[in-house]
Formats: structure tokens, C-alpha cells, sequence
């Protein structure tokens, strides 16, 4: 049985409350849960003390028999100083898709003919003018 530290769902509709959780794996978000090990409400200012509770000893304890936390709760561990995160970058992400790419690409190209199209006829006036 895998065991995950998760976040699971509660509170009213535009009012998200999340209980810390550990939960088997095949468990759906919001149903069943092994035992209940923290809390976390977003709508708390982020400074709050309240925004974000967890039984530190629980959470040792499951860290100790392989449970795995999500990306979220894992943020709040490392925050807590009971489990280190290593910072994940990727860069790729905000880049545009390969199709955008493209239009990009060629949006760039129009432009730079149309450039060349005023520059050469802003020299053709000139030439006429003389």
C-alpha cells in the first residue's frame, strides 16, 4: 500500500479549506484518508501562523515509514524544516508552443520586408525630389 501526504478538499464553494492528509494512494482527493496530520487555508494573509498547521510528529513519522508528499505539501514541509525541497526551475515552460514559433517568426519577417519596403521607397522620393 502507497501512502501519500496530499492535500484533500473541504470548506464551502469560492471558500477552499485543505486538510493535510495521509492517504493511500488509490484513494480519490476528497474520500477516504489514513489519518489527518495538518490543515491549510488559503484565504489566511500568507504572514498568519494559522495559514498553515502540521503535526510535526505525525508527519516524521510517515516521512519514516516512505510516505511520499505531493509537490504542495512537500512546500510546506520544507517551510517547516522537516523535509529539504530542492528548487525546481524550468525555463522551458513560459517559452511558446512550436506553432507560436512560428507565427512569431513570420510576423518578424513580414515585418522587416515592410521595413526594407519604406526605407526603399523613402529613397526612391528622395531621389524624385532632386
Amino acid at each position: 500500500m502507497a501512502v501519500k501526504l496530499r492535500l484533500a478538499r473541504g470548506g464551502a464553494k469560492k471558500r477552499p479549506y485543505y486538510f493535510i492528509v495521509a492517504a493511500n494512494t488509490t484513494s480519490p482527493r476528497d474520500g477516504r484518508y489514513i489519518e489527518r496530520i495538518g490543515s491549510y487555508n488559503p484565504m489566511l494573509p500568507k504572514d498568519s501562523a494559522e495559514r498553515v498547521k502540521i503535526d510535526e510528529d505525525r508527519v516524521k513519522y510517515w516521512l519514516s515509514v516512505g510516505a511520499q508528499p505531493t509537490d504542495r505539501v512537500a512546500r510546506f514541509l520544507d517551510a517547516a524544516s522537516l523535509l529539504k525541497r530542492d528548487a525546481r526551475n524550468n525555463p522551458d515552460k513560459a517559452k511558446p508552443k512550436k506553432k507560436a514559433q512560428e507565427r512569431l517568426k513570420a510576423a518578424e519577417e513580414a515585418r522587416l520586408e515592410a521595413e526594407e519596403a519604406a526605407k526603399a521607397a523613402a529613397e526612391g522620393g528622395e531621389a524624385a525630389a532632386e
